[in-house]
């Protein structure tokens, strides 16, 4: 029954999630592009919304950046560059934890700013609280994380975790074997990871997709301007009629 169950979490489950995560990002995009944006609400607390904002964005740049290369990244790779097993671990510690702090100090800004602000919190959808803590949660699981991996530091069980993720990208059917027994605090990171993919075209996530290039040497965020009061007696100047009429 164990073994039943580690196959249907670890290895379908994640073929759903990436599935709906793309066509739903695609159906979205085609049906709904009215919606495709992150909304804003810069006008209040920019303060909270400039730290917060760019220490969740940055953080989860390097996060997402590092499990991406950490994982898929196949084994043989590491060994003819001469980097071990324990050197990758440490450096997947040190560096995904500075990001998942500042990940998580900057999430708890927006959080805070959405959740007791009542202004914010009246224009906010509930997918939009819920992606919140959801993150929330999904951070707080990598980091501690960290706390175990630090007393398994011969590497081995990341190479489960990179064994089982190269697996499911090319469709072995063993990968889910790979985590039947693995901490139970990476296979729940793993669950919630996946049960973003899930959700993802259903709510603000989707804005990913349109990030320019240059996102993180931006100036401002979505452009709002307050609308200009004429002075009494000024008349507003018309607007230009199209050619041809």
């Amino acid at each position: 029954m164990s073994e039943y169950i580690n196959s249907a979490l670890f290895g379908w489950y994640p073929y759903v999630c990436l599935t709906v995560f793309a066509l739903g990002s695609l159906i979205r995009f085609d049906r709904e592009q009215y919606t495709w944006k992150t909304g804003s609400s810069q006008l209040l607390r920019k303060r909270q919304l400039f730290w917060g904002s760019n220490l969740f964005h940055v953080g989860i740049l390097v996060i997402f950046g590092g499990h991406f290369v950490g994982l898929l990244t196949p084994v043989w790779v590491f060994d003819a560059l001469g980097i071990s097993h324990t050197f990758k671990q440490l450096l997947a510690m040190t560096v995904g934890g500075i990001a998942g702090v500042a990940c998580f100090i900057g999430i708890g800004l927006l959080a805070h700013r959405r959740l007791f602000d009542p202004r914010i919190r009246k224009t906010s959808s509930f997918s939009d609280i819920a992606i919140l803590l959801l993150l929330w949660a999904q951070l707080t699981l990598g980091l501690s994380s960290i706390f175990v991996s630090a007393h398994n530091l011969d590497g081995h069980e990341m190479v489960k975790l990179m064994s089982w993720a190269q697996g499911i990208v090319t469709a072995q059917p063993s990968a889910a074997a790979q985590l039947a027994d693995v901490h139970w605090i990476f296979k729940t990171h793993i669950l919630l990871g996946l049960t973003i993919f899930l959700v993802f075209p259903f709510t603000r996530l989707v804005h990913v997709w349109s990030a320019p290039i240059w996102y993180l040497g931006r100036t401002g965020y979505q452009v709002v301007r307050t609308r200009r009061r004429l002075r009494p007696g000024v008349a507003r100047r018309p607007l230009p009629r199209p050619a041809g009429e």
